[in-house]
């Protein structure tokens, strides 16, 4: 694929599709956030920086947002965050931003059958 006379690998091609996929969850509302992380990490955060013509914060955000996107498909994390919000470590809200809103409908409508169940369970004994 080309853009102008510029040619673009397919590394670049994904990066654009990833950035247009997520356009719509992006917002002006932004949260500064400090944290110490390994050098050897930062210097490679930026060398990865300079390749792509980007800031560090865009190299970090984006990381995080590919490995958050990441854990959501993993199926034993999942179970982990469906299990903290079943034991309402986290709120529907938090649960919706982690595993996508039709997960989260599903993960809704098991915690109130869930919870139904242990009243009848109650009632009964």
């Amino acid at each position: 694929m080309t853009l102008g006379h510029v040619r673009l690998t397919s590394y670049t091609r994904k990066r654009l599709s990833a950035l247009a996929h997520n356009v719509h969850i992006m917002s002006t509302d932004k949260k500064r956030v400090q944290f110490r992380a390994p050098d050897r990490l930062i210097d490679r955060a930026d060398a990865l920086a300079a390749v792509l013509g980007e800031d560090r914060t865009d190299v970090l955000v984006t990381a995080l947002r590919e490995y958050l996107q990441d854990a959501a498909h993993d199926d034993a994390l999942t179970q982990e965050i469906a299990a903290a919000y079943y034991d309402d470590e986290i709120t529907f809200e938090q649960l919706k931003a982690l595993v996508g809103a039709e997960e989260a409908a599903n993960l809704r409508v098991l915690k109130q059958q869930l919870d139904e169940d242990f009243i009848d369970e109650v009632a009964d004994a």
